[in-house]
């Protein structure tokens, strides 16, 4: 398999920042005739034992999850980067390993970026369980 090509995340804090602002921001290494979308999702409380149906597999729901903004490709469930209502940004990265990839369905990085990325809380410093 080849490797992917290489995808960047940054960040600008002030001064470097106009206003006071922390600026983040990342390039997609994604084909590029592939959709991608910017989308929003609503703070939500969701029923006890229930599940979300990611790219490929259904896992636990947490009981709430915060607003995100999120950019990803339209086809999946997963994001390539957001942030939430707290400030809380984070990234996909492309990872090159000699370990083969298992020959099931799982998680997605993508996945993993927004399922993460409903949960944190920038004030508590922890995860919502």
């Amino acid at each position: 398999m080849a490797a992917a090509p290489p995808s960047y995340c940054f960040v600008a804090f002030p001064p470097r920042a106009k206003d006071g602002l922390v600026v983040f921001g990342k390039n997609s290494a994604r084909p590029r005739d592939e959709v991608q979308e910017v989308v929003y999702f609503s703070a939500a409380d969701h029923e006890q034992e229930s599940k979300v149906e990611c790219t490929y597999i259904s896992i636990d729901q947490v009981p709430r999850t915060h607003a995100i903004m999120i950019s990803r490709p339209a086809w999946l469930w997963g994001a390539e980067m957001g942030a939430n209502e707290h400030g809380v940004c984070i990234a996909n990265e492309a990872i090159n390993t000699r370990e083969p990839a298992a020959e099931i369905e799982a998680l997605l990085g993508m996945d993993l970026v927004r399922s993460r990325q409903g949960e944190l809380d920038l004030f508590s410093h922890k995860t919502r369980n």
